[in-house]
């Protein structure tokens, strides 16, 4: 086992968040933190980083104790990647990815063969040696969050933090970061523990989920056995749709955003499709079924009869 927590309660001087908290991550494997904003995600990295400082709880990495490390220590065991995180304008993407050496330096001293190599090896796995010499002000979205995480993968860490990592990219950019990730956890036996929003991505990619609430976590587990409807109700206020994917069997979460009742639903039926034959719902005057228009002619504009309170995103 990679890292282990238990008990852990940290938070801000006016307002307490985590309240004995209890995780563990192995090596090889990718850890997701779900659940609503609020709930302690971030802090939980943070304390596990040392910024919050943790009371009563043991955070064990690879057998020592993370609040007895030194903070240059600290850095060469584990790596974060921050919300948005930033990359120094007018530098290279090698003179950023660089940066991840610090930690392996000792004051004034200048980079060697053996930091060159390593950072070279972090952007080749990321896939952005080719930016090596490219301004990170002129880099995109996708194209910083891999010289990003080239930067924490410099550090060579054994455990790696992940805060969002993907909140300001487009779903090819998103796949392909969780990709890597999960990728970097099975070739480099690294263990990673990822903040993320997104409920279906958490579960195409996480070995393990741990859903939040309320500065704890109240299940922890395959996404399968964790992503239930009466769970993500509980927990984020809103009805939940769980489906299988039908390639690889993992939850899809859709939420439940509108309630008709079921007169309405054999009505909208009907008007989607004119060509079935339904009967009209109990206690409902018919609709008369809408004209095809002429090709030729504008199609005339359809007033719908609404209802009051029916129909009604909520």
């Amino acid at each position: 086992m990679t890292l282990r927590i238990r008990g852990l309660s940290a938070g801000y001087p006016a307002r307490p968040v985590l309240d004995g908290l209890d995780l563990d991550v192995a090596r090889g494997e990718l850890v997701v933190l779900l659940g609503p904003n609020g709930c302690g995600k971030t802090t939980l990295l943070r304390a596990i980083t040392g910024v919050l400082p943790a009371r009563a709880a043991a955070i064990i990495l690879d057998g020592q104790d993370l609040a007895a490390m030194k903070p240059r220590r600290l850095a060469r065991r584990v790596a974060t990647v921050a919300q948005a995180s930033a990359l120094p304008e007018r530098f290279t993407a090698f003179e950023c990815v660089l940066m991840g050496r610090t930690p392996h330096l000792s004051l004034f001293q200048s980079e060697g063969s053996r930091d060159v190599a390593a950072v070279r090896a972090a952007m080749e796995r990321t896939g952005c040696w080719d930016l090596r010499d490219r301004l990170a002000d002129e880099l995109s979205g996708g194209e910083r969050q891999r010289v990003v995480i080239a930067r924490a993968l410099a550090q060579e860490p054994r455990l790696l933090l992940l805060d969002e990592p993907t909140s300001h990219l487009d779903l090819q950019h998103q796949v392909e970061t969780f990709r890597l990730v999960l990728d970097l956890c099975r070739d480099q036996d690294l263990a990673a523990l990822a903040v993320v929003h997104d409920v279906t991505l958490a579960a195409t990619f996480a070995d393990r989920v741990a859903l939040m609430s309320g500065g704890r976590i109240l299940a922890c587990g395959p996404p399968a056995q964790v992503l239930r409807e009466d769970l993500l109700r509980d927990v984020y206020g809103v009805a939940v749709r769980i489906l299988a994917h039908p390639v690889t069997g993992r939850p899809i979460a859709v939420p439940e955003t509108v309630h008709l009742a079921a007169p309405d639903i054999a009505w909208l039926e009907r008007i989607a499709d004119p060509d079935a034959v339904l009967e009209d719902s109990p206690g409902r005057e018919p609709h008369p079924a809408v004209p095809l228009p002429d090709v030729a002619q504008p199609p005339p504009a359809v007033r719908l009869p609404v209802q009051a309170n029916k129909g009604v995103p909520r």
